[in-house]
């Protein structure tokens, strides 16, 4: 524990001790006793103040704390040591409870500095030595073998490797890196074991780079001002000013000693640290830690906030998005060969489709004699077929590209996507589409900050300028940045707050120098950041985009109620400063009335703990919104297939056209309608419980009919079919339907998501 929070927590403790001892003397008749012992538990917090006041002058800060040592030595050297003992306890319980509540947190970069290699594999012959990374030089030959960290910056000569730059560009997908290309130190090998060539040492490399950067923004962080000490200048010179008049027109000097007493700044010292405190606690029990006071009345005063894309406003990694198939081939067909053989690969791409496959339900096999070609893919058995999955040039061998194959990639490229293809026994049957995607709720959260007041959101990314702008025009955020490495987010966030006082939200390393540069660091946490929990200011530790504008709404409504406490309690001290210049109180009433005082403000400060008045309506349980998010997830694999059944249509026949159409309106009755009916029968009575909005569900009520309605025109369409006689167009009516509820339902959950989490 730092020295000065024990000395603090000493100086509480002598003055508590003081000022008991001297009232059980005092009610024993020892009255001498008694203003000795007062008096021995006031010197030490004056001798302790005057330490702290001198420091601060020396630092050019002049703060509310001078109206305290002046009224405490006054009392002690007037022998009205019990004024002087009540002022020393209660400006040293004050002084510990703000310390607490606005202490920065200490934040180390042990969780940056953890990651980084503390050795390194260079080759010297034909043999690998391990040495110190810091003795690394460049043109060493250094191994890294699959799933390391590279340990310095440099290339690979030999041939293209696979990397996650997740830690610093926040892209969550590898990349595929070409001889000569640069590689940077602090991301991974996803591949294979290789051999790089050092172009950098340790210290000059770009995640030493990072640490650096994370050290130097929390340095250069302006220290944080009370808010207490704001008020202080106004208040010092009025208090000796209204003390020395009433001595000079008065001649009694117990006068100006009243005074002081009942000037003594307990509200200041007492009513914002009360409701800081108040508002930490508040926070943390909506999974938001804020660490202290300064950073919660900075927080309340956010204008911009900027977010980080990957993780953040989106999912962090590699989603399932779509299945292309050849003629004939099935969906499902193409998940399971592919899932079945990727089950062999620590790939990150590798994990997303097998998790994909494992939620539809899929029986995997185990693949047998699997090699992977670095870069492009995996090859091997599964059963006695051979199956290949990657990138076209493995899977197409040099042969032209089907149409399909071509749509595909035309796709791919317009989601930001990333396809792999798969072939079975060298015919390609299909290719499967991945991308990050957009957190349910980050529409929400984006809408809730707005409400709290936030004039500006910025997204500021690693990822490609495409990718980006899709998220920021799905999201209407009023500025993209993308393409920044670290350093740029840096000088991203400066440039916002030369205009506003800027929040920035991340949740990787890449955005730790950021998050430590920002007025507000926040990090979600969820998911164990550390590294950037160790630099924000605020954590969320729920994965709930929406907490961020809660945590900027509490920030606005503690520092309201803690400005609040400091006028009317300021307001009561100068009333009876003026009743004890005209003598109307002794220096003890003073100091007993300035109890009362301080009872007053730090009740009010405490409503800080509560929620605002007004917002007690009852709320939908946890366990019950859960319920409903998972009954839209279950939906999810309905809505894929019915998007894969439109796709199918471009090329389908006649006759498996009428199959796959008959296929989706039999999907469409037994999931889609049946989930949309239950919305109306039973899920939607029970939030009209808890939502003050009833027209805004009659709105929703409005789509299930406008489903409801598509899926009968596509059982009409699925009912008059024949195989024998069925042309292009009665197909073309029957994809439009499929397509139209598949884009609406997915809408229409999106929006039943954001009602779900309001009501939470």
């Amino acid at each position: 524990m730092p020295i000065d929070r024990l000395l603090k927590r000493a100086l509480l403790v002598i003055a508590l001790i003081g000022l008991v001892a001297g009232s059980i003397a005092a009610l024993a008749g020892a009255s001498g006793w008694a203003r000795i012992l007062w008096g021995v538990g006031t010197v030490p917090v004056i001798a302790g103040l005057a330490y702290s006041i001198l420091r601060d002058f020396l630092d050019g800060r002049v703060g509310v704390d001078a109206v305290a040592l002046l009224s405490m030595s006054t009392a002690v050297a007037m022998g009205e040591t019990l004024a002087g003992a009540v002022v020393a306890l209660m400006y040293a319980g004050g002084n510990l409870l703000e310390d607490f509540a606005i202490g920065r947190a200490e934040r180390e970069l042990s969780a940056l500095a953890d990651r980084a290699p503390r050795f390194a594999h260079r080759r010297q012959g034909d043999e690998v030595v391990d040495i110190p990374v810091g003795e690394v030089a460049v043109g060493d030959r250094l191994m890294v073998r699959a799933g390391e960290v590279l340990p310095v910056d440099g290339i690979a000569p030999d041939g293209a490797v696979i990397v996650d730059e997740a830690a610093l560009t926040g892209e969550p997908i590898p990349n595929r890196r070409e001889p000569g290309e640069k590689l940077h130190s602090g991301t991974v090998n996803a591949g294979d074991s290789f051999e790089m060539v050092a172009g950098a040492t340790a210290g000059a490399s770009t995640y030493a780079g990072i640490l650096r950067m994370v050290s130097a923004a929390q340095s250069a962080k302006a220290p944080f001002v009370r808010m207490a000490d704001r008020y202080a200048l106004a208040f010092l010179p009025f208090t000796v000013l209204l003390a020395g008049g009433a001595w000079f027109l008065s001649g009694d000097p117990v006068r100006a000693l009243a005074v002081l007493v009942a000037a003594t700044p307990c509200p200041l010292i007492l009513a914002a640290p009360v409701a800081f405190v108040s508002g930490v606690s508040r926070a943390a029990g909506r999974g938001i830690l804020v660490k202290g006071g300064g950073p919660l009345e900075r927080l309340a005063r956010t204008r911009t906030v900027m977010f980080d894309k990957t993780g953040t406003l989106t999912v962090g990694g590699a989603r399932l998005i779509g299945i292309e198939t050849a003629s004939g081939a099935d969906a499902d067909t193409v998940l399971r060969a592919a899932a079945s053989l990727e089950q062999a690969s620590h790939h990150v791409v590798a994990g997303a489709i097998v998790d994909a496959a494992r939620m539809r339900g899929l029986a995997l096999d185990m693949p047998t004699d699997v090699r992977e070609s670095q870069g492009a893919g995996l090859e091997g058995l599964v059963g006695d077929r051979r199956v290949r999955a990657g990138a076209a040039s493995l899977v197409f061998a040099g042969r032209t590209s089907p149409d399909w194959a071509a749509r595909a990639q035309r796709r791919a490229s317009w989601r930001s996507a990333l396809s792999v293809f798969v072939a079975v026994d060298d015919v390609p049957i299909g290719a499967i589409l991945l991308a990050d995607e957009l957190k349910s709720d980050a529409p929400h959260a984006i809408r809730a900050l707005r409400e709290a007041g936030v004039a500006r959101i910025v997204m500021v990314t690693g990822d490609r300028a495409d990718a980006a702008e899709t998220i920021g025009a799905a999201l209407d955020i009023d500025a993209v940045l993308a393409d920044r490495v670290p350093a740029d987010k840096v000088d991203a966030v400066k440039t916002e707050q030369r205009i506003a006082p800027t929040l920035m939200v991340g949740d990787g390393i890449n955005d730790a120098p950021a998050l430590a540069a920002a007025d507000v660091g926040i990090a979600m946490g969820a998911r164990g950041a550390s590294a950037s929990s160790e630099a924000a200011d605020v954590v969320v530790l729920v994965d709930r985009l929406d907490r961020v504008a809660e945590a900027v709404a509490i920030a606005r409504r503690t520092r309201r109620i803690a400005l609040e406490s400091i006028l009317v309690g300021m307001g009561l001290s100068v009333v009876a400063m003026l009743a004890a210049a005209l003598g109307w109180l002794t220096p003890v009433a003073g100091a007993l009335v300035q109890e009362a005082i301080d009872l007053a403000v730090i009740l009010n400060a405490l409503r800080a703990l509560g929620a605002p008045f007004g917002s007690g309506r009852r709320r939908l349980a946890e366990s019950a919104r859960e319920t409903l998010h998972r009954d839209h997830a279950a939906l999810a694999g309905a809505l894929d297939r019915l998007r894969d059944i439109a796709d199918a249509l471009d090329e389908a026949s006649p006759a498996d056209g009428a199959t796959l159409v008959r296929e989706a309106s039999a999907l469409v009755a037994t999931k889609v309608v049946a989930h949309e009916r239950d919305d109306e029968t039973r899920v939607y009575p029970m939030l009209r419980g808890v939502l003050p909005d009833g027209p805004g569900l009659a709105a929703m009520s409005r789509a299930h009919r406008e489903i409801l309605h598509l899926a009968r025109l596509l059982e009409r369409l699925a009912g008059s079919l024949d195989p024998g006689i069925t042309d292009h167009w009665v197909l073309r009516d029957a994809q439009r339907a499929i397509e139209a509820i598949e884009a609406l339902v997915r809408i229409h959950s999106a929006q039943e998501e954001d009602i779900y989490d309001h009501a939470a």
